[in-house]
C-alpha cells in the first residue's frame, strides 16, 4: 500500500516503515516538536493497495484519507552555496545556506 501526500512544500510517495525527511515542522508558535511526536498529514492526493488493482485519486483530495508519521530527528542538510559574479565591475558575491529537515517515519495509512 502506497499514498501520495502534501507535505510542507512538496509531494510525497510514501509505504508504511518508509523513513523521509520533509522540511522543518513545526508547531504555530514556530517550535520545534519533540521526537516521538505524532503528526497527521490529511491532503492525502492518491490512496492505491496490494490487495486491489483500484487506486483512489482525489480532486484535489480524498475524504478522510490520513498518513499518520511519527518524528524522529531534526537536523540540516548540507550547506549549499550560491555565487553570483557580474564581468568587469569587480561584483562578485558567495552565499549559502542549510536546508533544515525533519526526519519522520510513516506509521499508518488510512484510505476513506
Amino acid at each position: 500500500m502506497f499514498a501520495i501526500f502534501e507535505g510542507p512544500g512538496r509531494q510525497y510517495k510514501v509505504s508504511v516503515g518508509d523513513v523521509i525527511r520533509l522540511d522543518r515542522v513545526s508547531d504555530d508558535k514556530s517550535a520545534e516538536l519533540g521526537s516521538g511526536t505524532k503528526i497527521v498529514f490529511d491532503q492525502v492526493l492518491m490512496v492505491s493497495s496490494e490487495d486491489s488493482n483500484v487506486a483512489k485519486v482525489g480532486a484535489p483530495y480524498i475524504n478522510g484519507a490520513q498518513v499518520t508519521a511519527e518524528i524522529v530527528e531534526y537536523g540540516k542538510d548540507k550547506k549549499v552555496f550560491s555565487f553570483k559574479k557580474r564581468r568587469r565591475h569587480g561584483f562578485h558575491k558567495k552565499v549559502g545556506h542549510r536546508r533544515k529537515y525533519s526526519e519522520v517515519i510513516i506509521r499508518d495509512i488510512k484510505a476513506a
